[in-house]
């Protein structure tokens, strides 16, 4: 089970979602659905199959969004984090072999879609908690053990 954590943005993304099928979405293919209705032969209008599925799919995606942000816990940046990595922070690593990874560590929510972020229940994120700027990490990664060098660490999105 994910942590039940995510960052304000996170939050603030997840209920614009939720409000834009609920309040634009939604009732633009509801509009549809009775459209293809109204055609008569529903079994075989694939414009009204296409667009029932569709609303399934939009009220799916509704009652989960609804029941996660009851769900989960926002976690704002406090200025005791600086310094030191936690959850929320913008993180560069690099190797022995000069590879350079930046990423921020966000919640379970928040990573689909983004090459940039990693879940808070990673295990890369998990070796880097509490680690400060030149700490070294081993990170147990499929393909052995992995040692990393925290480069810097910062709360505000880089430019």
């Amino acid at each position: 089970m994910p942590t039940n954590i995510i960052t304000r943005e996170g939050y603030d993304a997840l209920k614009q979602e939720l409000d834009h099928l609920w309040r634009v979405y939604r009732p633009e293919i509801t509009q549809k659905v009775a459209w293809a209705a109204s055609l008569g032969d529903r079994s075989e209008n694939a414009d009204y199959q296409y667009n029932k599925k569709l609303l399934r799919e939009i009220d799916r995606r509704v009652r989960y969004l609804r029941k996660r942000l009851e769900d989960i816990r926002v976690v704002d940046y406090s200025p005791e984090q600086e310094g030191k990595v936690f959850f929320g922070a913008w993180v560069v690593i690099e190797n022995d072999a000069d590879e350079t990874k930046r990423f921020r560590i966000v919640g379970y929510d928040e990573i689909y879609g983004r090459q940039d972020y990693i879940s808070i229940d990673s295990p890369m994120a998990r070796a880097l908690l509490k680690k400060q700027e030149g700490d070294e990490v081993t990170v147990q990664t499929p393909s052995g053990q992995a040692v990393w060098y925290v480069s810097t660490i910062g709360y505000q999105a880089p430019e």
